[in-house]
């Protein structure tokens, strides 16, 4: 085992520090891309044998609070059981994670960080004076010349770590009390990084190392710090054989943690609102930018905490003032009901489940759709042997019956969400061939008219109680701009269902009329591909009294006669131009309208010149391309 160069006067002492620390960063980064401890961060011989480093105060306190955070991580993976995503991210191997002198790493390395920031401050002291000695300044290497730059090149390693150490300490905090202070942690993060990216050129200078391959380069000055090997821990990875695990390199790693850093500042901006439908809406906004495994865990464990909403809300609570309910409601009673501890259970589950990755998440949003569909039809049946076969709303209709019907409406309205959410992750999976877009675009078409139908009848509900409860005229204002910020949803919806019915008839005119897009197989037939899909769904029974035969008898009626004369697309775009101004203060809605509007735009033209041509016509080509948004293609017409 190599010993660590302790001597102070050693000529590499502080090139030795900072290049210790750079290797460190990318083997962090690399086992939270999903490779175990053993062969990332413990891969250093001075984390495997801490006791050697203890009087070495920089590299000792260095170590300790990077074992420390790691710990930290291990437990918010541990929680959210996001772990079971990649089962080696938690494992140990029996490697030393902990240690009672790890309590104090923090106060350690704040004692190191203020003697090299007086170290640094006696260099600039000693520059502004011009004076080749200072007596109180004592180097840490031979060569005077280069203290200040050595020292920079530190600190900002050291402090890029400690700070890193508060964000996951701020973040852990319960009821997202640390969120504010951990923005300003991730702030300074992000500055120290900056900083470590500028000394790169100062220690590449100092190696007298050329480097002309960047793919394989794990340090900040290309040359490999001493105290590693990278087999170290290779044989404790029983059953599996022996194998060494290449690091990521200087550039992956500093944008990988830029990545992180910049995903976990959103997670601290999030303003607890603990209105559902906005908490959904941020999580399906946040896994747009395929966050990793550690922010994942991290917004699980804020958004759920003792079975609470942020640990703060109960979510029966949640529910209650999804549906609007009124004060005389008891809330003990409400939230003894069964139905709303199954349905708080269900939400949870579906907190939980949208936090994991694309391909988890699709297959268990499809598996949870029978327990909403289940409790669906418990409701259904509790409703009728309560109360008959009534199912509008009735002026005389009781109180009970009324909050009965809501929470029917309202899970009904949650499990379209679900299923509109597991159809459009098919598309960022790449699940789905040209030739059956045409079936997955007709379902989508199906479940967003659903949706619509269902959240109509939820407003409808809720208005029709406010307006028992008596609203005081002060909140009428306040009911005007929510009712309006509904219409807006609904419409947005609505441009959804016209695009998957315009696309969906599109691709059936062309597969009647040109026998493309057809699914010849030798394998499986056009209903078996169905029900691969959709088979989830069909269980479910989302939507219900939907079938193969339901799609091929709407899809070989379609004529390019229909598609021009409804000419989905212009519809969408009478549309988009009062949806602009309802959502003018929201930019990632307002990027969405504009996708949606050059989607709509690029297919209306290539459905005339379609129209124009013929649909028969032998020399159309017609491809489908996603070029401006994830989920809806865009037809590209050629001639041949």
């Amino acid at each position: 085992m190599v010993s660590p160069p302790f001597h102070l006067a050693w000529t590499g002492h502080l090139m030795f520090n900072a290049l210790l620390m750079s290797w460190i960063i990318f083997s962090h980064a690399t086992w939270h891309k999903g490779h175990t401890l053993a062969q990332t961060l413990f891969t250093c011989i001075y984390l495997m044998r801490m006791e050697r480093t203890s009087s070495h105060a920089i590299l000792n306190s260095f170590c300790r609070i990077l074992r420390s955070t790691c710990n930290a991580i291990i437990s918010v993976v541990s929680t959210a059981r996001t772990h079971e995503e990649e089962d080696l991210f938690i494992m140990s191997f029996g490697l030393p994670l902990r240690d009672e002198a790890d309590d104090k790493c923090l106060s350690i390395l704040n004692s190191v960080e203020e003697t090299i920031s007086r170290q640094l401050r006696a260099c600039k002291a000693q520059a502004m004076s011009k004076k080749k000695t200072l007596e109180d300044l004592e180097s840490l290497q031979d060569n005077p010349d280069l203290e200040e730059d050595y020292c920079r090149a530190l600190l900002c390693r050291l402090r890029f770590r400690k700070h890193f150490y508060h964000v996951v300490m701020c973040m852990r905090k319960p009821n997202g009390r640390g969120l504010e202070l951990g923005r300003k942690h991730v702030a300074s993060c992000l500055n120290e990084l900056n900083l470590m990216v500028k000394s790169r050129e100062f220690l590449k200078s100092q190696s007298n190392i050329t480097i002309q391959d960047d793919e394989n380069c794990t340090t900040a000055s290309g040359c490999r710090p001493v105290g590693f090997d990278v087999s170290l821990n290779s044989r404790l990875l029983s059953p599996a054989p022996p194998r060494a695990v290449r690091l990521l390199n200087w550039i992956s790693a500093i944008g990988y943690f830029e990545k992180l850093l910049n995903d976990l500042d959103v997670i601290c901006a999030l303003s607890l609102d603990p209105v559902l439908e906005n908490v959904l809406h941020f999580i399906v906004q946040f896994q747009k930018s395929v966050p990793d495994l550690v922010p994942r865990a991290f917004l699980q464990t804020l958004l759920v905490q003792d079975g609470k909403l942020y640990g703060q809300n109960l979510f029966s609570d949640v529910i209650s003032r999804a549906l609007s309910l009124p004060d005389i409601i008891g809330d003990k009673e409400f939230q003894m009901n069964e139905f709303v501890v199954q349905l708080g259970q269900l939400v949870i589950n579906l907190l939980k489940i949208l936090c994991t990755n694309t391909a988890w998440q699709r297959r268990k949003l499809g598996k949870s759709l029978q327990d909403w569909s289940t409790i669906s039809i418990q409701l259904e049946l509790a409703l009728k042997r309560e109360f008959g076969e009534t199912r509008n709303v009735l002026h005389h209709e009781n109180m009970c019956m009324r909050v009965s019907k809501q929470l029917l409406i309202w899970t009904q309205e949650h499990g379209y969400w679900i299923a509109s959410r597991f159809l459009t992750l098919g598309f960022e999976l790449d699940l789905y061939s040209p030739g059956e877009y045409c079936m997955v675009y007709w379902y989508m078409y199906v479940v967003f008219t659903k949706l619509i139908e269902k959240m109509q009848l939820r407003v409808l509900a809720s208005s029709e109680t406010s307006r028992r409860k008596g609203k005081k005229k002060k909140d009428h204002s306040k009911d005007s701009a929510w009712d309006t910020t509904f219409s807006s949803s609904c419409l947005l919806l609505q441009c959804y269902v016209l695009l998957s019915e315009g696309l969906s008839m599109m691709l059936a005119v062309l597969r009647n009329e040109s026998r493309s897009f057809q699914l010849p197989s030798i394998f499986n037939t056009e209903q078996e591909r169905f029900m691969q899909h959709f088979d989830l769904l069909q269980k479910a029974r989302v939507p219900e009294h939907i079938s193969y035969y339901s799609f091929k008898e709407s899809s070989s009626q379609a004529g390019i006669t229909d598609l021009v004369k409804y000419n989905f697309f212009k519809e969408i775009q009478k549309i988009i131009p009062s949806l602009r101004g309802s959502f003018a203060s929201e930019p990632e809605k307002l990027a969405e309208l504009r996708r949606i509007e050059q989607v709509a735009e690029h297919n209306r033209i290539a459905l005339n010149i379609v129209s124009q041509v013929g649909p028969g016509d032998p020399s159309l080509r017609v491809s489908f391309e996603f070029t401006h948004h994830p989920h809806f293609a865009v037809a590209v017409v050629k001639r041949s």
